[in-house]
């Protein structure tokens, strides 16, 4: 099993779908870094020579942005709009949906479980 910056990429699949297992790479990028590196991305990965592995490495880390500084850039850039109190800053640490998506129902990947109000239901109307 190759390992790329940190990642193990898998053996059984083609080198392009491999590469994408990488934080911040995905299959356009990957052809693209096989093309440039004269590497046939259907072959698959376990057909790859250490050679080829340390070539494609140094080109990731060379002309991409991937894994580890990536992750990071983003999560500095997060913490920038948290800290200018920016509208999607504070959306962020609200743990609300930053995008503009509606949240009166739907919503529940950010805003976690439902927590019940007790009280809502049946209210009387008194005439």
């Amino acid at each position: 099993m190759p390992r790329l910056m940190g990642v193990d990429i898998p053996n059984d699949k083609q080198i392009q779908y491999s590469l994408t297992y990488l934080y911040g790479l995905g299959l356009f990028r990957a052809r693209e870094v096989c093309e440039k590196l004269g590497i046939d991305p259907t072959s698959p990965a376990s057909d790859i020579s250490d050679e080829d592995v340390g070539r494609i490495a140094a080109v990731l880390e060379r002309d991409y942005l991937v894994e580890g500084p990536l992750r990071r850039q983003v999560t500095q850039n997060i913490s920038r709009l948290r800290e200018i109190k920016a509208y999607r800053g504070i959306r962020h640490r609200m743990s609300l949906p930053v995008r503009g998506q509606r949240t009166k129902t739907n919503a529940r990947t950010r805003k976690g479980p439902r927590k019940t109000v007790a009280g809502k239901k049946g209210v009387k109307d008194l005439r």
